[in-house]
């Protein structure tokens, strides 16, 4: 029966974590959305819920200890992530865009780790401070934008 292969607890256990991930991730998201950024309340949560469950997928495999096999995963997730991050730069002539957004799904993949290996504090810090960079930042950046060219050479 399903009832004896399912660990109840552990599946528990495991939805609060990648749920955990989700919430904190879901106020970047919404954020870029509002500002009618391409990548945003979808892909911030989905990019944490990810990487959270890659962290737990192998954190009962056998033969590596936890330390190596976890800076193994977290490899793969920061090339990963780099990748798709990296689909959120866009280049327009002398300008480049969207590289906010790709640290910020960058750090996104960090919360998610961070929060399957029980650093809620960390994934807590993250979350807070890419959102703060993102509300609190982006009036000095448009400021900055609008500034003379040749004051920046």
């Amino acid at each position: 029966m399903l009832t004896n292969l399912i660990d109840w607890h552990l599946l528990w256990v495991t939805a609060v974590k990648i749920f955990f991930a989700y919430a904190l991730t879901l106020p970047m998201g919404w954020w870029r959305e509002k500002e009618m950024h391409a990548v945003g309340i979808r892909t911030f949560p989905i990019v944490a819920m990810a990487s959270c469950g890659y962290m737990m997928i192998f954190q009962d495999v056998k033969g590596l200890d936890g330390q190596t096999l976890n800076s193994h995963i977290l490899q793969g997730l920061v090339a990963g992530i780099g990748f798709v991050g990296g689909g959120a730069i866009v280049r327009d002539g002398m300008s480049v865009h969207g590289t906010a957004t790709a640290a910020s799904i960058w750090n996104t993949g960090a919360i998610g780790a961070a929060v399957a290996i029980g650093k809620y504090e960390v994934a807590i810090v993250l979350a807070f401070l890419n959102l703060v960079t993102l509300l609190a930042l982006m009036p000095i950046k448009k400021r900055l934008d609008e500034s003379p060219t040749d004051a920046r050479d």
